[in-house]
């Protein structure tokens, strides 16, 4: 699964490309400070105040930061996908030729083979899972859209019919007001974000993120990943009591 997945990021990421930008903060109000008759302007940057999580257990707040290095992991990918994906498309707008646009991809696919195989092999399962939703999140299109329009619909569909072996989808589609395990991606975000613990990059897929989490209450359900888990041990037990 490593194997497969790994060939198809770098395969996508060489159809990727944006700009990581350093964006500064946005100054919505000025203030003023008066001071010996002298006016002195003073721009507050704007801070987001997410609500306070909320865990059922001591054990939940273990799954949760799992789960955040699992973002982690994952998000600096997403971030070259989409840096790559607008470079590629202002690089094709330059070129005429059909054949010289295939061999441009090709080139950049090469390159980026070299690069990154080796480390993107490593990924789990369920950072893989994680690296495809925050695709659709940054790049705006989803990993199939994206091999469809920028290769073909046929080597979209036999990329996907592959990566549904492991349980993995490049249709899927990041839409954390509806699906938990994109919430808590989303929480995972804004939370770095605040923190500086991630670099921002401003995704192409448009939501008011910081509305959804508040919306949210700071609510945290990891069940999904407790249940996971809990089937590994009992396998792993398994497997002991026959030897």
């Amino acid at each position: 699964m490593k194997k497969v997945l790994s060939i198809y990021i770098v395969f996508f990421s060489s159809l990727i490309i944006a700009q990581v930008k350093d964006t500064l903060p946005s100054f919505v109000d000025e203030y003023y400070l008066i001071k010996n008759g002298d006016s002195l302007m003073i721009q507050l940057n704007e801070v987001s105040v997410l609500p306070k999580h909320k865990f059922t257990s001591k054990v939940d707040v273990h799954y949760y930061y799992w789960f955040r290095r699992k973002v982690f992991k994952a998000y600096p990918y997403a971030m070259l996908a989409s840096k790559r994906i607008d470079s590629l498309n202002v690089r094709l707008n330059r070129v005429s030729s059909k054949r010289k646009k295939k061999q441009y991809i090709k080139r950049v696919q090469k390159y980026l083979e070299n690069e990154l195989t080796n480390r993107l092999k490593k990924l789990t399962r369920t950072e893989g899972r994680v690296l495809l939703k925050l695709i659709h999140r940054q790049t705006g299109k989803t990993a199939f859209d994206n091999i469809k329009e920028l290769r073909s619909g046929w080597k979209a569909f036999w990329y996907n019919t592959t990566a549904n072996l492991f349980k993995l989808s490049l249709k899927s589609k990041y839409n954390p007001e509806l699906n938990n395990e994109d919430y808590l991606i989303e929480d995972v975000l804004q939370r770095a974000y605040i923190d500086e613990a991630l670099i921002y990059q401003e995704p192409k897929l448009k939501m008011n993120y910081v509305s959804i989490l508040a919306n949210k209450k700071g609510g945290i359900n990891v069940e999904k990943y407790k249940k996971m888990f809990a089937k590994q041990r009992k396998r792993k037990k398994r497997r002991n009591t026959r030897k």
